[in-house]
């Protein structure tokens, strides 16, 4: 990426001189309709800040790390699973999810879910559920009815 000081922001929550790129592109974690934009990668402050987008319906992968996201919505509504609780989120709200904490985004069915992610620039690859951690998480109906994988 380019190291421009100031990236402008363009129509429909694009931004100058930032590729959008698949969400993922290894390997069969699950998501449905969701891209990915790296806007910083600041090694001098270890980390990188990321927008994501959802589509209407759409979902994220149901995944876990050893490193923590700051996450904040800057469009759409939905709803995210963090460790065992499932939210409502929408716009200007803030997600913290902890080290190692389970997590999912889904878009309700009306419009795009839109949000910042900062993580660490250095960081591990996702962990997917074992079918025993999957089964663990739908024993609570509310976290069964809401994931997706």
């Amino acid at each position: 990426m380019d190291e421009q000081p100031i990236r402008r922001a363009q129509p429909g929550y694009r931004w100058e001189a930032v590729d959008v790129l698949a969400y993922k592109t290894e390997g069969a974690a699950p998501f449905k309709d969701v891209t990915r934009q790296c806007l910083f990668r600041a090694d001098d402050l270890g980390c990188e800040l990321r927008y994501f987008e959802v589509a209407a319906e759409g979902h994220s992968t149901l995944e876990r790390h050893e490193h923590a996201h700051a996450v904040m919505v800057l469009r759409g509504r939905g709803a995210c699973l963090v460790g065992e609780r499932v939210q409502a989120i929408g716009p200007q709200d803030l997600i913290h999810i902890p080290a190692w904490t389970w997590h999912q985004f889904r878009a309700n069915s009306a419009e795009p879910l839109g949000f910042l992610c900062m993580v660490n620039a250095a960081r591990d690859r996702p962990q997917l559920p074992s079918d025993a951690e999957l089964a663990a998480l739908r024993r609570n109906p509310m976290i069964a009815a809401f994931i997706r994988s």
